[in-house]
């Protein structure tokens, strides 16, 4: 296992002329990524009440756009999984097989994360080091490893590559872009969430500074998941039906502009309202041709037997 020296806020004030210029030509985002998504556009199915390899909630979602691939993460089956941190983490083919599996002990909740293709194989960024507090565990680094079927990694395992780009943050989680190579970190500062933007290939080699940094706004809900395209990130939020709750639920996207913390946009999304239980999990970019797509995932099915659905939007403005 190998691990790269944490910095503080304070540190990563100090930039040099050199790491400035670097940071202003990767903070230029790439011709692909211009424009967000309409939040209010119609929703299509991509899966429909496809089952894991365990058969917990989903938790995330996120796509290998290079290799035509879908993963998920859910908490491990079995009781106290969750206060473990112990994770489920499947691969999928586009159309919902299930094509193989790792078990990621003591790494967190699986809130989100993101995949990095790589020559033939892929390279998974989760959280890691989770931190229990009796009923749920939280990732307190970001860690890097390659996907190897049947796997089992725990927090030690020599596998790991190990990141603490800001030293004192905490329930720490990830998305990349695919569209700009930029690894986007959602971390708890104080009471509060905040997102960093970091270039990938500078974050790998030890050297990453924030392209941007800015709040998450409160009062949004229950977050369940996010994502970047361009210079926007969409977060998912909502519960799953109840008598409190009922259809077409309370699920909800929002845009926020990644360069001035400003909210774009907000709308409930009514995907899959059919479906039982419905509970949002996660969200991950899918490139089709280049055009991208907006997914959002939701939970269904009952308890033990938990399906997986993904809907996306692919309109532009």
């Amino acid at each position: 296992m190998t691990s790269h020296l944490p910095m503080s806020r304070r540190g990563l004030l100090k930039l040099g002329a050199g790491a400035a210029a670097t940071a202003a030509l990767a903070a230029r985002p790439a011709a692909a990524a211009e424009g967000r998504f309409e939040l209010t556009a119609p929703a299509s199915p991509l899966i429909w009440k496809k089952g894991l390899y365990d058969e917990t909630v989903l938790q995330s979602l996120a796509f290998d756009n290079v290799h035509g691939h879908i993963y998920t993460l859910q908490v491990k089956n079995g009781t106290g999984q969750n206060a473990a941190g112990n994770l489920c983490l499947t691969k999928l083919s586009l159309t919902g097989t299930v094509l193989g599996h790792m078990y990621l002990m003591g790494f967190g909740h699986g809130v989100q994360f993101g995949v990095e293709p790589s020559g033939s194989s892929a390279y998974l960024w989760t959280e890691t080091d989770g931190v229990s507090d009796g009923t749920s565990s939280r990732g307190s680094r970001l860690a890097r490893f390659k996907f190897a079927n049947g796997q089992t990694l725990t927090t030690s395992s020599p596998a790991l590559t190990k990141y603490k780009p800001i030293s004192d943050a905490e329930n720490t989680t990830c998305a990349i872009d695919p569209s700009t190579n930029r690894l986007i970190m959602r971390y708890a500062d104080g009471s509060s969430f905040r997102y960093a933007v970091y270039s990938l290939p500078a974050l790998k080699a030890g050297t990453a500074r924030p392209l941007f940094e800015i709040a998450q706004p409160t009062g949004l809900g229950v977050f369940q998941g996010y994502a970047a395209y361009g210079n926007f990130v969409y977060m998912l939020t909502g519960e799953a039906y109840s008598e409190a709750n009922p259809a077409p639920g309370n699920t909800y996207i929002t845009c926020l502009d990644l360069r001035t913390g400003e909210q774009v946009q907000r709308a409930r999304t009514e995907a899959g309202r059919s479906l039982d239980y419905r509970e949002p999990e996660g969200m991950g970019i899918q490139l089709v041709s280049g055009a991208p797509r907006l997914c959002l995932g939701l939970a269904s099915g009952v308890t033990g037997a938990r399906k997986a659905s993904i809907f996306y939007k692919s309109a532009l403005v």
